[in-house]
């Protein structure tokens, strides 16, 4: 089957009727669906997960349409504007693949060329949620401390014009202002990224913001504001032009932006909306009183493996998660890894513990995603606190051993120096890669000047592991390993099976 040509007809509602009869398409009228959420962040992510559920809910109640926006760039719109904000999700698995065509996303606008259409979306009374899939850095905070970064250039600017924002935070209290002069109950604020407590974080931020553009603003978002904890599941790996082609073979229509994903897809909701919500959990979301344990299982097993594996299986060679795992070692090494982590645990009631282990390194093996490691790895110096250090201080209160946890964060540790084994170049994409890079140029290429310096960034790693020599030592040692006798033989020497 070959890709259509470059001038056949784009997906769009009018394509929905030409599509093949195995070709899933949105079971509900979209001309009949109005906005009730707008969200931030209109990812690939958001599109494989949120949009997927609330599509399954709108033949039911068509008052949950998404209107997206991205904060900066304008690609995604770009694609989706011409196709009636309709896209591909494109399952795989070794089974195979299926494609199914999401509508939920009815307008995709760009903050920074449309902020008054977008805050004129947001201060709409229809609009009872506003959800974000911004990525950690999105948050403008303190990675270390979960607070808001008030020195952060982006947020002095909202300060200064917050009427004209540029970042979320500016963004959501600027709407909640206008919604409080008008008398407009406030939505509530979903966030749908992997920070730890990730409702209290986003409270947390928001309740400052405020506060700091003024103290009246500040107690009403403080004391009015709902922001619902989550914990979302879904690898999603970023859509390459080869995707595009074998899914435009199938569907017999171009589409500039489908995305691929893997069958599993995992949402536990705080159930906390003041100003309503869709039936999500008719969709399979869960909705529970308190995420932490889920969110915590989910971040140290799946994300904390998830990176190690990114940062050691790029450093070794390996393009792609499921290549890595393909290597005996480094499947063992994932193995390890979550078990130095299961102790840290709180399980939620009724989870088979090792069912889900052993489904999250299935996943891992999944051929048919290839997840790019290089991908994985961005924004380490956002992510590395809750998927890596969080594990670590609670196995050091423990008395407990380090070993591969250390591996992980030394994994970090050489590839943010932005040279690889070979002395090529990493393209280090990270909101801290200039300090980092400059703190690596000062330490050089020694395991025992450039650990410590490493540690030494409090935005990172806080006070209290730098103190700690147990954790100095393991992380001096793994990253003397790395550079000794580099990540292949390092992560084989940690996975060794027992005598």
């Amino acid at each position: 089957m070959t890709a259509p040509k470059a001038d056949a007809p784009r997906l769009g509602n009018a394509a929905l009727v030409g599509l093949r009869a195995d070709i899933a398409r949105p079971a509900y009228d979209r001309a009949a669906v109005t906005a009730g959420i707008v969200h931030l962040g209109i990812g690939a992510f958001h599109r494989a997960h949120q949009a997927v559920y609330v599509d399954d809910v709108l033949a039911k109640d068509p008052r949950w349409g998404i209107v997206a926006a991205s904060l900066r760039s304008a690609d995604t719109r770009d694609a989706l504007a011409p196709q009636d904000g309709l896209y591909t999700l494109a399952v795989r698995s070794g089974a195979g693949e299926a494609l199914r065509v999401i509508g939920s996303v009815i307008d995709v606008l760009v903050a920074s060329e449309a902020r008054a259409p977008l805050l004129d979306a947001m201060s709409d009374p229809q609009i009872r949620i506003v959800s974000l899939t911004i990525t950690e850095k999105g948050y403008c905070h303190d990675p270390a401390t979960g607070t808001l970064n008030e020195a952060h250039p982006d947020i002095r600017h909202d300060l200064q014009a917050p009427h004209a924002p540029k970042t979320a935070p500016g963004l959501i209290v600027e709407a909640l202002a206008r919604r409080r002069a008008a008398g407009t109950p406030p939505f509530t604020v979903l966030t749908c990224d992997n920070l730890p407590a990730n409702g209290a974080v986003v409270k947390r931020i928001l309740d400052r913001f405020a506060a700091l553009r003024d103290a009246d603003l500040g107690a009403y978002v403080a004391g009015e504001v709902a922001c619902p904890s989550t914990m979302v599941d879904r690898i999603t790996p970023a859509t390459t032009d080869a995707d595009r082609d074998s899914i435009a073979a199938q569907l017999g229509f171009r589409d500039a932006w489908p995305v691929v994903t893997e069958p599993f897809s995992q949402w536990v909701i705080e159930d906390r909306f003041p100003a309503g919500r869709p039936a999500l959990d008719d969709a399979g979301a869960e909705l529970v009183a308190d995420v932490a344990p889920y969110e915590l299982m989910k971040l140290r097993l799946l994300n904390g493996a998830h990176s190690s594996l990114a940062y050691l299986g790029y450093l070794a060679g390996y393009a792609f998660v499921d290549e890595a795992m393909a290597d005996a070692a480094f499947d063992r090494f994932a193995a390890a890894l979550m078990e130095e982590v299961t102790s840290t645990l709180d399980v939620p009631p009724g989870t088979d513990l090792a069912a889900y282990k052993r489904s999250l390194l299935d996943r891992f093996r999944n051929p048919a995603l290839k997840h790019r490691t290089l991908q994985i790895c961005m924004d380490g110096s956002q992510k590395l606190p809750q998927r890596l250090l969080g594990p670590i201080r609670d196995r050091l209160a423990q008395g407990a051993p380090i070993n591969c946890l250390a591996l992980g964060v030394a994994g970090w540790m050489r590839y943010v120096t932005g040279n690889d084994e070979r002395g090529e170049p990493i393209d280090v994409r990270d909101p801290l890669a200039e300090r980092l890079r400059d703190i690596a140029e000062e330490a050089g290429p020694s395991a025992e000047r450039l650990a410590p310096a490493l540690i030494a960034a409090e935005e990172v790693f806080g006070t209290n592991l730098a103190a700690d020599p147990r954790f100095q030592e393991a992380v001096t040692q793994a990253l003397a390993a790395l550079y000794a006798i580099g990540a292949k033989r390092a992560v084989a020497e940690v996975a060794s099976p027992p005598n």
